[in-house]
C-alpha cells in the first residue's frame, strides 16, 4: 500500500479565509432546508442556482469556484455566489445526449501556473468522443488563455452515451482520466487496441508516462492503465492511502465502486452484477479468474457519480468516508470505511428529489452538491445550526 498522501499549501490556508467570507455572503441567500443524518440534523443552503446542468465543481485558491454546464459553458462563481458570464475560449462540445462540457479541474500547481484541465465529448464524425483539454484560466479578463487538446479518445464513436470524463491528478502531476465505452460497444472495453471502458493516464502535456503498464506491448494502447469499465462516473484518490478509487454504472444493477490497480481487468461486461435494460442476461457469472472484484456494489442502481472522500472539521464522525452522489437514486450517499473495506452505507438527503452530480469538500470542511437538472444549483451542505 502506499505511503499516505498529504496536500497543505499556504493557498488552501488563504481559501479557508476567503471561503468564510463568502459563506457570510451566501448564507442568508437562497433556501435553507435541514435534514436528519447520522451526524445530526444537516443544514442545506443554495449557494447558487441558474446552471443547465451543471456537471463538475472545482475550487481556485481563493476560494471561488469553477463550474461546467454540460451545454458547454463554464462559469466562475463569486464570494457573493453570483455566476460569471460564460468564459470564453471554451471549446465547442457536442452537447448530444450525456455528451457535452463535463469534468474540471485545477492543476496542483494552479497558484503559480494557472493550469486547468478539462474534458468533453468532441464531435467526429456522424458521433462523439472523450476529449481532454488544458489551458490556463484567465479569471479577471473572463476567458481561458493557451487552450489545447491533449488528448483523443480512440475507437468506435459514441452515437450519444457513456463517456464517462472524470480527470483526478496524482501527487506526481500525471492525469488519471475515465472513458465510458459508449453503450453501443461494451464488448470493447476488453479490446486493449483501443480506449473504449478504459481508465488512462497521460502526462500534463498528454504525453504516455514510460511507466504505464501497456507501454511496449503489441496492440494496446500505451494510455490504457486499467480496463474492462463501463461508464466512470467518480474518480478520487483516498488521502489515507493513496490509492485511487472509481465509482462506475452498471445497466440494471451492477453499480460499483472500485480501487484501480495499474494493468488490471475490472471485467465489464464478461462479469458483473447486473442484467440488461431488457431484463436479458450480460454477464457469464459474477467473478473470473483474472478480473478484479468492486470493493461495493448495488443492486438495484443508484447511478453514483462525483465523489470525494471527506477529511474536514465539520463532520467529524464523518472524517473518512467516501461520499458519492446519486442519479437515479437521488441523494447523497456516504460509505464507511475500514481500510479498504466498505462497511457501511447511509442515504443523506432523499427529501431533496435531487439528481446529484457532483461532491466536492470545500475549505471551509462543508460539501458542496451540484444538481443535474435545468435549474441546476449549486449547494452547500453544513451541520444546522
Amino acid at each position: 500500500m502506499k505511503s499516505p498522501v498529504v496536500w497543505v499549501t499556504a493557498s488552501l490556508a488563504a481559501a479557508i479565509i476567503v471561503t468564510a467570507t463568502f459563506l457570510i455572503a451566501t448564507g442568508t441567500r437562497g433556501e435553507n432546508s435541514s435534514f436528519a443524518s447520522s451526524a445530526g440534523q444537516l443544514q442545506v443552503q443554495t449557494v447558487a442556482g441558474g446552471l443547465v446542468n451543471p456537471w463538475a465543481l472545482a475550487f481556485l485558491p481563493d476560494g471561488r469556484m469553477l463550474v461546467t454546464e454540460r451545454p458547454g459553458r463554464m462559469r466562475l462563481v463569486t464570494h457573493e455566489g453570483q455566476l460569471s458570464p460564460p468564459l470564453k475560449g471554451v471549446p465547442e462540445v457536442w452537447a448530444s445526449g450525456q455528451g457535452g462540457l463535463l469534468d474540471v479541474i485545477i492543476d496542483r500547481s494552479f497558484a503559480d501556473n494557472s493550469d486547468i484541465y478539462f474534458c468533453y465529448a468532441q464531435r467526429a464524425g456522424n458521433g462523439g468522443r472523450t476529449a481532454v483539454a488544458r489551458a490556463k484560466l484567465n479569471a479577471a479578463a473572463g476567458r481561458l488563455d493557451d487552450v489545447k487538446v491533449i488528448f483523443r479518445q480512440d475507437g468506435p464513436l459514441s452515437s450519444g452515451n457513456h463517456y464517462g470524463c472524470r480527470i483526478a491528478q496524482s501527487p506526481d502531476g500525471n492525469l488519471f482520466v475515465t472513458l465510458g465505452e459508449h453503450f453501443t460497444y461494451r464488448d470493447e472495453a476488453q479490446n486493449l487496441a483501443n480506449h473504449l471502458g478504459k481508465l488512462i493516464r497521460i502526462a500534463p502535456d498528454g504525453s504516455v508516462p514510460s511507466d504505464n503498464p501497456f507501454v511496449g506491448r503489441d496492440g494496446a494502447r500505451p494510455e490504457i492503465w486499467s480496463y474492462g469499465h463501463r461508464n466512470e462516473q467518480g474518480l478520487a484518490f483516498n488521502p489515507a492511502s493513496g490509492e485511487l478509487w472509481e465509482t462506475e454504472h452498471g445497466p440494471r444493477g451492477g453499480d460499483e465502486v472500485n480501487i484501480i490497480s495499474p494493468g488490471k481487468n475490472y471485467g465489464w461486461p464478461v462479469i458483473g452484477f447486473g442484467i440488461d435494460y431488457n431484463g436479458a442476461k450480460i454477464h457469464g457469472s459474477t467473478s473470473k479468474p483474472g478480473m478484479e472484484q468492486p470493493v461495493k456494489y448495488w443492486v438495484p442502481s443508484i447511478a453514483p457519480s462525483g465523489m470525494a472522500f471527506y477529511t474536514g472539521e465539520l463532520f467529524p464522525k464523518w472524517r473518512g468516508s467516501l461520499f458519492t452522489g446519486a442519479l437515479a437514486g437521488q441523494m447523497l450517499v456516504r460509505l464507511s470505511l475500514d481500510g479498504n473495506k466498505v462497511t457501511g452505507e447511509e442515504r443523506l438527503l432523499r427529501d431533496l428529489n435531487e439528481r446529484i452530480r457532483d461532491v466536492r469538500q470545500g475549505p471551509d470542511g462543508a460539501l458542496y452538491l451540484l444538481t443535474d437538472s435545468t435549474a441546476g444549483r449549486i449547494l452547500r451542505v453544513s451541520p444546522a445550526k
